[in-house]
């Protein structure tokens, strides 16, 4: 019971006003040294660090509610069937969805673009139809559709970005056409950072009544999302990257298509009644959760939910906008550093390159000034392409980061280029 109470007072004290350093209080893990140096976390784009009010909200149904859901009449079932459910409405109120049964639990987002491609995708995409896509997606949001397009016939389309890393809108609305049956695209981009417009994306594609897959994993971390405003058809995102454990996910469909959709995968739980002449499948969302789900996974997430939302998503993304500017004019200040991705509307994602150096000795050099930043092609090989880069190093921000760390990163670049002088 203390450890409810201790994480009830937590949330009082972060809602009082945002304050950086006690938020960074609630992260164990950024408190330790990293070959003798303070570690400074910043590749918070490949998955975020875990508050305590999380670890322990795991640990609490770990040790006093913990059974299997959708399964028992005992006590310990009941309280998790309760907990569950609980954590399925969480999720329907963070991202306004109309129905709780527009939830659907995964493992993470790339597991949620696999079920509408099989799904959705398998059962109303045929040959010779087409998919569109944009140019800066992540490696999920394209291959699962190359697969399709593999076994059925169908034809992926790209809309290409310009060099600051942006969608043209007319150049996207001349590529919609009476084949177009899918438009898959990022709510913000992994590899630059680019918000793009998804709402008049959405609105350009339901006018010609096709529907629309939003990739939401590197936006709900940072940004208030409202599927019910954006009108999108499916939007998706990982919990891993929203301060929650990883191996949980989130698809959210509209309830006419999930309803019109088969089940992808058979099992426990996905299905109503079962003889060996056949099967009678659940109602949704249960027919897209066969087996038994991540329960403690969602338990996370709703804990991680009810954490954000303390803060505030508002006070978090001014923020990390600041963090980002900050950054930005630090390493436009360096000489022979080159960001790559510099649209007038980003998130807090920073790639840049740096003359002469491979983006992996930037991120070896750097993890020996205790800062963590990813380099590589952050599974967006084509955006790469775009700008003829073999890779790039990525800096990104999350709630916990400083200014203090910011300069800390430029210190650490300029400590890479003298070792390459």
């Amino acid at each position: 019971m203390s450890d409810r109470t201790d994480n009830i007072h937590d949330l009082d004290e972060v809602r009082s006003a945002f304050n950086v350093e006690r938020i960074r209080r609630d992260f164990p893990i950024l408190h330790q040294e990293i070959y003798g140096q303070p570690l400074v976390y910043l590749d918070n784009a490949a998955t975020m660090q875990k508050p305590n009010a999380v670890i322990d909200a795991m640990s609490h149904f770990y040790a006093t509610d913990y059974a299997n859901v959708h399964r028992g009449v005992h006590a310990l079932s009941q309280r998790a069937d309760a907990a569950f459910q609980q954590a399925r409405k969480k999720v329907q109120t963070f991202i306004n969805a109309d129905d709780w049964r527009e939830i659907v639990f995964v493992r993470g987002a790339t597991e949620a673009i696999n079920l509408v491609v099989r799904s959705y995708g398998g059962h109303h995409i045929n040959a010779g139809d087409e998919i569109l896509i944009t140019e800066m997606e992540h490696h999920a949001n394209i291959v699962p559709w190359q697969m399709l397009c593999d076994e059925v016939g169908c034809v992926l389309r790209v809309c290409p970005i310009n060099d600051a890393g942006e969608i043209d809108l007319n150049t996207f609305e001349q590529m919609l056409n009476c084949k177009t049956k899918m438009v898959a695209v990022a709510h913000v981009s992994n590899a630059l950072g680019t918000i793009n417009p998804v709402r008049e994306i959405v609105e350009l594609a339901h006018a010609h009544n096709i529907p629309v897959l939003l990739d939401g994993a590197q936006a709900v971390p940072h940004t208030s999302v409202d599927v019910q405003a954006l009108d999108c058809d499916f939007y998706v995102f990982s919990g891993h990257k929203l301060y929650a454990p990883s191996g949980i996910g989130v698809l959210y469909g509209k309830a006419e298509l999930l309803e019109s959709m088969p089940p992808w995968q058979g099992g426990g739980d996905m299905i109503m009644r079962v003889t060996f002449e056949g099967t009678q499948f659940n109602r949704i969302p249960y027919k897209f959760e066969a087996g038994t789900p991540d329960i403690v996974g969602v338990i996370g997430l709703a804990a991680a939910i009810d954490y954000i939302e303390a803060i505030g998503l508002g006070p978090i993304a001014a923020h990390e906008e600041a963090l980002l500017q900050a950054a930005t004019d630090a390493l436009n200040d360096i000489e022979g550093v080159r960001i790559i991705g510099t649209a007038a509307n980003k998130s807090s994602v920073l790639s840049f390159v740096i003359d002469g150096v491979h983006p992996h000795d930037i991120g070896t050099i750097m993890d020996k000034q205790g800062i963590a930043i990813r380099a590589g092609h952050h599974c967006a090989m084509p955006v790469m392409q775009h700008f003829c880069v073999p890779a790039t190093a990525r800096a990104s921000f999350a709630v916990y980061n400083t200014m203090e760390e910011v300069a800390v990163l430029a210190s650490g670049i300029h400590n890479v280029i003298e070792v390459f002088a």
